[in-house]
C-alpha cells in the first residue's frame, strides 16, 4: 500500500487542526442566532466571532462580511446580486477568459438570457490585455469580474488595475480570490474592488463555508428572500462550517509568509526537477507572478487522464485542471485561452501544494511522474 502524496490543494485542502477544533466546539452549539434565548445568544457570539475573524483577515468591516455556503454562491450573489440592483443603462458584463468555471458558467447563462457579456482575452502567460479591459469597460458596464489568482495556473491577475479602470468607467468590480486567501496579501482597503469572494476548503477550513465581503454601502438584491446576514443571504448559518473557516482564516494569515516562502521552494524544486527530467515540459504561465504552490506543466505527448490514473495507483494526488471540470472532455479552457492546442491541453498536469505539504510530497512525485510519463508516452500511437 503507498502512502499518499496530496498535490491537490487547489482542489481542496486538508482541514487544519485549528479548523477541526472550531467545528468540533460549534457542534455543541446548537441554538439559532436569530433567538433571543441564551441559547441563541451563544450561537450569535460564535457568529459574529468568526465574522470578525475574517474581516480581520481581509481589511473589512464587520457588517460588510456575508456568510454563504462556499465560492459559487458567493460569485453568484455578487454577479446577480449587482446586476439586479443596477440602474438603467447600466446593464453590461465584463468577465475575464480565465474566470473559474462558476463565474464563466454564470456569465454564459446571462449571455443566453439577452444579457451583453464581453469576454476578456489574456495573453501567453495567462495575464488579461489592460488595454482590451480599457475598450472593453463602457458606461454602460455594470460589473468587471476578474479572479485574484487563476486557479489552474497560480497566474496573479492585475486586479488593483483592472479594479480601477472599472472605477474610473463608474463600473462595479468583484473578484474571486478563492485561490489568494493565506497565500498572498489582501486587503480590501487598497485593493480597489467592491465584491470579494472566498471559501473555507481553499486554505484548511471545512467544505460548505464561504463568504462575500460586500464593500459598505452597495446595493444588492439577494438572491433569496430572507432577514439572514442583513437581507442579503437567507437561511439558518452553517455554524460549524463557519466556525471552522474563521478558525482556519485566522490560522493560514499569521502564517502566510512562513508558507508562502516553505511552499514556495518546494514548488520551486518540484518545478525546476520536472524541467530537468521530461524534455520539452513546459510551465504554463512561466514569466507572470504566481501563487507560490501552483505548477500547471504541460508534458509533451503524454495524456493526462492517464497519467492521473497511473500516479494515483502510486498514492499521488494531482489534477488535469479544474477540479470542477474533472472527468469532462473538454479541454481546460484556461490553458485554451493562453493559446494552447486541444492536444497540449490535454496533456497538462496541475500539481498544487499547501500548508500540509513537505519534501516527501515533492520526493514522490519527481520520482513517478517522469517515469509514468514516459510510458504513457510509450502507448500512446504517434500521431
Amino acid at each position: 500500500m503507498h502512502a499518499m502524496h496530496y498535490l491537490d490543494h487547489n482542489a481542496i485542502t486538508p482541514m487544519r487542526p485549528e479548523a477541526k477544533a472550531a467545528v468540533t466546539a460549534a457542534l455543541d452549539v446548537f441554538g439559532n442566532p436569530a433567538s433571543v434565548h441564551a441559547a441563541g445568544r451563544a450561537a450569535r457570539d460564535l457568529l459574529d466571532h468568526a465574522r470578525a475573524q475574517v474581516a480581520t483577515a481581509l481589511g473589512a468591516r464587520l457588517p460588510e462580511i456575508v456568510f454563504t455556503s462556499g465560492a459559487t454562491e458567493a460569485a453568484a450573489l455578487a454577479i446577480r446580486g449587482v446586476l439586479g440592483a443596477a440602474p438603467a443603462g447600466r446593464e453590461d458584463l465584463v468577465v475575464t477568459s480565465v474566470e473559474h468555471p462558476c463565474v464563466l458558467g454564470l456569465a454564459e447563462s446571462l449571455r443566453a438570457g439577452g444579457r451583453n457579456v464581453t469576454v476578456l482575452p489574456v495573453d501567453g502567460r495567462g495575464v488579461p490585455d489592460l488595454a482590451a479591459a480599457a475598450e472593453a469597460v463602457t458606461p454602460r458596464t455594470a460589473l468587471v469580474c476578474a479572479m485574484v489568482a487563476n486557479n489552474e495556473t497560480g497566474v496573479l491577475l492585475p486586479v488593483r488595475e483592472l479594479a480601477a479602470l472599472a472605477r474610473d468607467r463608474g463600473a462595479l468590480f468583484f473578484t474571486d480570490a478563492v485561490q489568494a486567501v493565506g497565500k498572498v496579501e489582501l486587503d480590501v482597503r487598497t485593493l480597489g474592488a467592491d465584491l470579494l469572494a472566498l471559501t473555507g476548503q481553499k486554505f484548511g477550513g471545512p467544505r460548505g463555508a464561504g463568504a462575500l465581503w460586500v464593500k459598505s454601502g452597495l446595493r444588492l438584491a439577494p438572491l433569496l428572500g430572507g432577514t439572514q446576514e442583513r437581507g442579503r443571504r437567507a437561511g439558518t448559518e452553517n455554524l460549524p462550517g463557519i466556525a471552522g473557516l474563521g478558525a482556519a482564516i485566522e490560522a493560514a494569515t499569521a502564517r502566510r509568509e512562513v508558507e508562502r516562502r516553505r511552499v514556495g521552494a518546494l514548488r520551486d524544486r518540484l518545478e525546476a526537477g520536472l524541467l530537468a527530467a521530461v524534455p520539452g515540459t513546459r510551465v504554463n504561465g512561466s514569466g507572470a507572478p504566481r501563487l507560490p504552490g501552483t505548477l500547471s506543466v504541460t508534458l509533451p505527448a503524454t495524456d493526462a487522464e492517464a497519467l492521473l490514473i497511473a500516479l494515483d495507483l502510486e498514492g499521488i494526488c494531482a489534477s488535469a485542471g479544474s477540479a470542477c471540470h474533472s472527468g469532462s472532455t473538454n479541454p481546460s479552457s484556461v490553458l485554451r485561452a493562453m493559446g494552447l492546442s486541444v492536444a497540449e491541453a490535454r496533456s497538462t498536469l496541475r500539481l498544487s501544494l499547501g500548508w500540509s505539504s513537505d519534501d516527501g510530497d515533492v520526493d514522490a512525485a519527481l520520482e513517478a511522474i517522469p517515469r509514468l510519463a514516459a510510458r504513457v508516452q510509450a502507448e500512446i500511437p504517434a500521431a
